[in-house]
C-alpha cells in the first residue's frame, strides 16, 4: 500500500469515503483532514486547557516556571472556566435550536403561520398531562399554553425548577438533585445550585462568573456547568425534541438508505445539512410537488433528489424517511463528486470551507439563518411565516445550477446501505405492550445486559466512524443494547449495522430480544438534540423500578466527540447519574484537580462520572464492568 493510500486508509473508516479522499488527493481538492494537518502540532497550553485569555493582561499560559496568570488564577481555576465556558456554547446552540421550535408553535397556535400545522395531536396531550394541563382543550389553545411554557422556561427570573424539567426528570433524580445542593451548602457555607432556574440564565451566569475576578473555585465553576448542562438536556433539547414531534410529527420505524451512494447523478441533488428541521422539513415538502419535479425536467434532470447531512439529514429522515448521504465529515466530499446542485444549510457544524470548495463546482451554497453566514455562500434569509415560499426560492436555485454541472468532474461512489431507523421512546414502549416491562424482564434475565447511549461526532484527529462502528459492534456481541443519536446513528447507518441481518452479530441473549422484536441490536434514535430520547427512555424504566437513573445498567459514549455541544451531552448525561465515555481527551490534562473532579468526584456527588479512552475493545470492557457492577448492585 502507498503512503497516499495508506493516509486514505487511516483517515477514515468508511469506504465511500476513502474513494472520495483518494479522488480530493489526485484533483488537490482541499479537505478538512489536510487543514488539520497544517495546524499540528497542536497548541500544548490549548490542548491541555491551560491558555487563559479572558482579559487583557494576558493572554496567560501556566508553565512550571509560572503557575499563576497575571491575576494569581492556578492552574485548576483556568482549566474549570474553559471547560465551562465551551460547555456554555454548547447549551446554548441545542437550547437556542429549542426555542426557534417553541416560537414557531407558537406561532401556529395563534394563526399567525399558516405554512405549518400540528401534526401530533396525541404528542401534544402526551406533553400537555406532564405539564399539568387539561390535555382535553382544543389542539390550538394547548398548543399555545405549552408554547408559553417553554419559552418561559428559557427566561423566567424566579429560582424554581424550570417547568419541562420539573414534568420529565424522574422523581428520585430530581430529589437527588435537591439533596445535593443542601449537601454542597452544609459543606462550604455557599449556594451552589444545581437545578436549573431558567435555559438562558444558566449560560449567562457561566459567561458572567468565568469573567476576570469572579468565580475562581473549581468546585463551584464546575457545579455551575452542571447546572447548565441540565438546563440543556431536560430543558433546551428536550424541548426541542418534544416540540419538532408536534410540529412534524413524531417519527416512524422505517427503512432508509444511507452514504454517498444516494446522490443519484440523473437528478438535481440537494442536500440539507445543520441542525434545525424547520426549513429542510419544507424543503423536503416543496421538492416532492409535481411542479419542482415537472421544473427540474424542464431543466434535464429526472427530478428532485433532497438529501440529509449531519443531524439536520437525521431529521428528516426520521420524519420523512429521506436518504442521508452522511455525517459530519462527508459534507466536504458530497460536494467533491461533482454532483450536487445545491447545499443549504442552517446552523452548526458547518464548515466555512465549503465555500471556497464549491467554486471548483456548480454546487450552490446557500445560506438561510440570520446566526449564520458563511464566505462564498449565497444567503436566502428564512422566515418561518414565509417557509414555503422560500423553500421554493430555494429548491429553484438548485434545479436552475443542474444544467451547469461538469459532468467530466462527476464521480458518485456507489456505497450505501440500507437501514432502520425512527426509534422514539413512545414507539420502543408501544412495541413493548406500552410498559418498560419487558424491556427490565430481560435485563433481569440477563438476555440484555444493560445499554450504551451513544452520540456522535465526527472528529478528523480520530479516523472517521472506526470508534463509532467498532465499540458498537462489540458492544452488542456482549449481550448490550446499543441506542444513540447523531453523527453515530449515521455512521452505523451507512456501516449496514441497522438492519435486522445485523442481529447476528450480538450476543445470544440479545439475538433473542432482537429476533422478537424484529429490530436490530442498533437503534438509531434522531439527531443529536434528541439526546433526550435516550434520557426520557432510561427515565421511564428507572419510573418503572422505582429506582434513581444512578442505579441503572446504562452508560453513555461519545467516542470522536469534537463540538462543544458534546460538552454539554456528557455533562447532562453524568448528572443524570449515567457514566460517559470519552475520545479524544478534553482539554483538561493541565489540572489534576479538575480531572478528579470529572472523573471521580462527581461519582460521589451525581453517580456519573467521565472516563476517557481510545481503544474499542478497551472501552466496550470497562462500559461492560461498569454494567455488571450495576447490575450487581441493583439486583443482588
Amino acid at each position: 500500500m502507498s503512503t497516499k493510500q495508506k493516509n486514505v486508509v487511516e483517515r477514515s473508516f468508511d469506504p465511500a469515503a476513502q474513494e472520495m479522499l483518494r479522488l480530493a488527493e489526485n484533483k488537490q481538492y482541499n479537505s478538512v483532514w489536510d487543514r488539520l494537518e497544517t495546524q499540528t502540532p497542536h497548541c500544548k497550553f490549548g490542548s491541555s486547557g491551560v491558555c487563559c485569555k479572558n482579559c487583557v493582561m494576558g493572554p496567560c499560559r501556566i508553565t512550571p516556571k509560572s503557575p499563576v496568570g497575571s491575576c494569581g488564577a492556578n492552574a485548576d481555576i483556568i482549566v474549570a472556566r474553559n471547560l465551562i465556558r465551551s460547555l456554555a456554547a454548547g447549551a446554548a446552540a441545542h437550547s437556542d435550536h429549542g426555542r426557534k421550535v417553541a416560537i414557531t408553535l407558537k406561532e401556529v397556535a395563534k394563526g399567525e403561520n399558516k405554512d405549518y400545522l400540528i401534526k401530533d395531536v396525541e404528542k401534544l396531550k402526551a406533553i400537555a398531562k406532564r405539564l399539568g394541563l387539561n390535555e382535553t382543550e382544543n389542539p390550538q389553545e394547548l398548543a399555545l399554553e405549552v408554547a408559553e411554557i417553554a419559552l418561559n422556561d428559557y427566561g423566567k427570573q424566579d429560582h424554581s425548577l424550570i417547568a419541562f424539567a420539573k414534568a420529565y426528570l424522574p422523581q428520585k433524580r430530581l430529589q437527588a438533585l435537591q439533596e445535593l445542593e443542601k449537601k454542597l451548602y452544609a459543606q462550604t457555607g455557599k449556594i451552589m445550585g444545581v437545578l436549573p432556574r431558567s435555559i438562558d440564565r444558566e449560560v449567562v451566569d457561566i459567561m458572567h462568573r468565568t469573567h476576570m475576578g469572579v468565580d475562581n473555585d473549581p468546585v463551584s465553576l464546575l457545579i455551575q456547568g452542571v447546572r447548565a448542562s441540565l438546563s440543556d438536556g431536560w430543558g433546551g433539547s428536550l424541548i426541542a425534541t418534544e416540540l419538532q414531534d408536534v410540529l412534524f410529527g413524531s417519527p416512524t420505524i422505517k427503512k432508509v438508505m444511507a452514504n454517498l451512494g444516494v446522490i443519484d447523478p440523473d437528478y438535481v441533488n440537494i442536500i440539507t445539512h445543520g441542525h434545525e428541521p424547520i426549513l429542510s422539513e419544507k424543503i423536503v415538502e416543496v421538492a416532492k410537488t409535481k411542479e419542482m419535479q415537472d421544473l427540474a425536467q424542464k431543466y434535464g434532470a429526472k427530478g428532485v433528489n433532497v438529501l440529509g447531512m449531519c443531524c439536520t439529514g437525521n431529521e428528516i429522515l426520521m420524519r420523512q424517511g429521506t436518504p442521508i448521504a452522511g455525517n459530519e465529515l462527508h459534507q466536504e466530499l458530497a460536494v467533491m463528486t461533482g454532483a450536487i446542485e445545491a447545499v443549504v444549510v442552517d446552523v452548526q457544524c458547518i464548515f466555512p470551507a465549503l465555500g471556497k470548495l464549491v467554486k471548483c463546482f456548480h454546487t450552490q451554497f446557500i445560506s438561510t439563518s440570520d446566526q449564520a453566514k458563511f464566505p462564498g455562500s449565497i444567503h436566502v434569509q428564512f422566515e418561518e411565516e414565509r417557509a414555503t415560499e422560500i423553500a421554493r426560492q430555494i429548491v429553484k436555485l438548485g434545479i436552475k445550477a443542474f444544467p451547469n454541472r461538469d459532468k467530466s468532474k462527476v464521480f458518485v461512489p456507489k456505497h450505501k446501505a440500507e437501514s432502520i431507523v425512527g426509534f422514539t421512546p413512545e414507539n420502543i414502549l408501544q412495541a413493548l405492550g406500552g410498559t418498560p416491562k419487558p424491556l427490565v424482564d430481560a435485563i433481569v434475565a440477563g438476555k440484555i445486559k444493560g445499554i450504551v447511549g451513544i452520540v456522535g461526532c465526527n472528529n478528523p484527529k480520530v479516523k472517521q466512524d472506526y470508534l463509532h462502528v467498532n465499540i458498537a459492534k462489540e458492544l452488542i456481541k456482549r449481550d448490550i443494547l446499543v441506542i444513540g443519536t447523531g453523527c453515530w446513528a449515521i455512521a452505523c447507518a451507512k456501516a449496514g449495522l441497522m438492519t435486522i441481518e445485523a442481529q447476528e452479530l450480538a450476543g445470544a441473549g440479545l439475538k433473542e430480544v432482537c429476533a422478537a422484536l424484529n429490530i436490530p441490536p442498533l437503534l438509531h434514535m434522531g439527531s443529536c438534540v434528541d439526546c433526550s430520547r435516550m434520557l426520557n427512555l432510561a427515565a421511564a424504566v428507572a419510573e418503572y423500578l422505582d429506582v434513581d437513573m444512578s442505579a441503572l445498567p446504562v452508560v453513555g459514549s461519545a467516542p470522536e466527540w469534537m463540538t462543544e455541544k458534546a460538552v454539554s451531552i456528557g455533562t447532562y448525561f453524568v448528572a443524570s447519574g449515567i457514566p460517559v465515555h470519552l475520545w479524544p481527551m478534553p482539554p483538561i490534562t493541565g489540572s489534576e484537580k479538575v480531572i478528579n473532579i470529572l472523573t471521580q468526584g462527581l461519582k460521589d456527588l451525581l453517580g456519573g462520572f467521565f472516563f476517557v479512552e481510545e481503544d474499542p475493545v478497551k472501552t466496550a470492557e470497562r462500559m461492560e464492568e461498569i454494567i455488571l457492577e450495576r447490575r450487581k448492585q441493583l439486583l443482588g
